[in-house]
């Protein structure tokens, strides 16, 4: 019943982007853990989201997004259900298609791919694979540079931090906020990702306080709940946290942030709800 209060609660933002083409100083954007492709996962598996995931996409007028934990065979369905993207990204265990990707989809008769490339957020960052600090896993950020076909150019950013050692979520941010000054060379930036920390945390508040600000509270309109994970609806909602993310420099002025919901025609998109803000240059 909750789903398609909040399904109906995005009806505007639907109405708005489905009247005629957006004005190009405009863009949506989005952050999406879609969950790996887990065989335990039963009647929540990828095979029965897959539909469901590419039509969220689809309905937002999604411009540019930054995707977490997919595996080869989902990164390539993707590909197939969401024929006006294009992407990049690579396997977090050889850089190349072994493991977890972070890609960033993007619209292809839209942008221009300027550059892009990976690192590791680890002591090592351009070694592949390398595992940082005290995480549980190797991690890494996906980053491009995108030219609107009106000639603005973006700096878009895609990570996952660890879940588990808190040394390599700090450090982590750290790196990013070192990489982001170095490679975006004063575009507007974005950056999207599932950080494993609440918004009250010293990681968030270390990005923050880098002047990276938070979409949900620069926008003008919010609309959704205050959670982002919710395991397919097994965590109590009380109990709910958010953990995705979407940053903004100075170079956006966010018009909208909306937590979607999780589910979708009484079936689970992700153990993730999708977050996205529609932003102007």
């Amino acid at each position: 019943k909750k789903s398609v209060i909040l399904w109906t609660l995005s009806v505007p933002l639907l109405l708005l982007t489905a009247c005629g083409p957006q004005p190009k100083a405009e863009l949506n954007v989005m952050t999406f853990n879609m969950r790996y492709d887990n065989p335990h996962d039963s009647a929540n598996n990828w095979q029965f989201r897959r539909d469901r995931v590419a039509r969220v996409i689809e309905s937002q007028s999604i411009d540019i997004f930054g995707a977490q934990e997919l595996l080869i065979n989902q990164l390539n369905d993707l590909k197939g259900l969401l024929p006006g993207y294009a992407e990049v990204g690579v396997g977090r265990d050889d850089g190349a298609e072994a493991g977890e990707f972070n890609p960033v989809f993007y619209r292809a008769d839209r942008f221009e791919l300027l550059d892009w490339g990976t690192f590791w957020l680890s002591e090592t960052p351009e070694q592949a694979g390398s595992k940082g600090w005290d995480g549980a896993c190797n991690r890494l950020a996906t980053w491009t540079v995108l030219r609107d076909c009106d000639g603005r150019e973006l700096f878009f950013i895609n990570t996952h931090l660890d879940h588990v050692g808190e040394t390599a979520r700090r450090e982590g941010v750290s790196l990013l906020l070192e990489r982001i000054a170095r490679l975006s060379a004063g575009r507007p930036v974005v950056l999207t990702g599932d950080f494993n920390a609440e918004p009250e945390s010293a990681v968030i508040a270390h990005v923050t306080e880098s002047g990276l600000l938070l979409t949900r509270d620069a926008a003008a309109e919010c609309q959704g709940p205050a959670w982002s994970f919710s395991a397919f609806g097994r965590i109590p909602e009380s109990e709910r946290t958010l953990i995705d993310y979407i940053f903004v420099n100075d170079g956006f002025e966010t018009l909208f942030y909306a937590v979607l919901p999780d589910t979708l025609d009484g079936g689970c998109v992700s153990d993730h709800a999708p977050v996205m803000a529609k932003l102007r240059f």
